[in-house]
């Protein structure tokens, strides 16, 4: 079975190759909202849809034709996506593209070898040969389909190479012996079936105030000054670090559990409406357990196994998992509780774990 996967490289734009970058990053934006904007209009004017294409644009804009016509084709796509999104009720109504807000990014497509990567090199359309850090190389047998470039607020650039490749994955039978329960824990991360405790560093809270500082530096600073600039680049740098620090730390603990467990059980808790209240809201922006979910299903599906996301209505906290008597009396600060019928004494967040796990076999046949 052909499979799409992805690498992201970090690539070093010279001087010539960084004006072409921000010229197509410019030029993307334009198109998606020129092309959103026509079509508004026509709404707007007599209930029609305007179909524009970037090709149609580039008798008015010279400009166009200095970039990669497959970037903008791609701009097209994606415009065409957020309305498909919005017509089906799944996304809002799509909105214009901002050069502050957005982060600068296109995708080209390659075409006989017009994208390539070679022994510390990417090649690409219209910028050529661009040095890059090739920490991965492809497997063997891929085609690179796509690359998207992107540009981060600190000003570095990233190349996402996207590639097929023939890949069969063989079924794992779970068992019980290789199946963990997962409850989520806003004071540490998540309290698992074994018993164990894993604690999130914290990364946000670690820099907390050396990010406070550069943001009161920044909000002194004369705006369109070359000194506001320098100190909105302080701050980028400082939340780039503290997302970089938070996704290795998720990568490296959810390929821990996938290379351990057949079976992973977790609870589909609204994350959200956690991050809403006034004393979990930081803890749980921080701790990113949603994205760490992501990468987990994903990494044990590339290994035949599999993620059970157990119903969130499921009362794993007030459930004995001794003799299944429900505590329905069970409030939120109680971290220990007694069962009142076979009077074994629960820690809360093991005992969830211990349910979700029973749960998830349960959902998967083997109970």
């Amino acid at each position: 079975m052909k499979h799409n996967k992805a690498i992201k490289y970090r690539i070093y734009p010279n001087k010539e190759q960084v004006v072409l970058l921000s010229k197509t990053f410019g030029c993307v934006r334009f198109v998606y909202n020129k092309m959103l904007s026509d079509r508004k209009e026509a709404y707007d004017k007599d209930g029609s849809f305007f179909y524009s294409t970037p090709a149609m644009y580039k008798k008015y804009y010279p400009f166009l034709k200095e970039v990669d016509s497959l970037a903008l084709a791609n701009a097209q796509l994606n415009l065409d996506k957020a309305y498909k999104g919005f017509f089906s009720k799944k996304a809002r109504f799509p909105k214009f593209k901002s050069k502050k807000k957005n982060n600068d990014s296109y995708t080209t497509n390659n075409q006989k070898g017009s994208i390539e990567i070679l022994d510390g090199l990417i090649k690409l359309p219209k910028v050529k040969h661009v040095k890059a850090v090739i920490h991965r190389q492809l497997p063997k047998g891929a085609v690179i389909k796509t690359a998207t470039i992107s540009r981060t607020k600190s000003n570095k650039y990233y190349c996402s190479i996207m590639y097929e490749v023939e890949q069969s994955i063989t079924k794992i039978t779970p068992t019980k012996d290789k199946t963990i329960g997962l409850d989520y824990s806003s004071s540490h991360f998540y309290i698992d079936s074994n018993g164990n405790s894993v604690d999130y560093p914290k990364f946000y809270r670690q820099t907390e105030k050396k990010l406070q500082r550069a943001q009161r530096q920044l909000s002194k600073k004369q705006k369109g000054s070359n000194n506001r600039a320098k100190a909105c680049l302080k701050v980028s740098k400082i939340h780039e670090k503290i997302k970089n620090q938070r996704l290795d730390y998720l990568h490296k603990l959810s390929k821990e559990l996938a290379d351990n467990y057949d079976l992973v059980c977790v609870e589909d808790i609204n994350l959200q409406n956690i991050s809403r209240c006034l004393k979990l809201g930081k803890s749980t922006m921080d701790n990113g357990f949603g994205l760490f979910r992501v990468l987990l299903e994903y990494k044990l599906n590339d290994r035949g196994k599999e993620l059970i996301k157990v119903d969130k209505w499921y009362p794993s906290s007030k459930t004995c998992s001794v003799c299944g008597h429900k505590n329905t009396g069970l409030k939120l600060k109680d971290r220990v509780w007694a069962c009142d019928k076979c009077n074994t004494i629960h820690n809360r967040d093991y005992n969830a774990a211990l349910n979700i796990k029973q749960e998830g076999l349960r959902l998967v046949g083997l109970l």
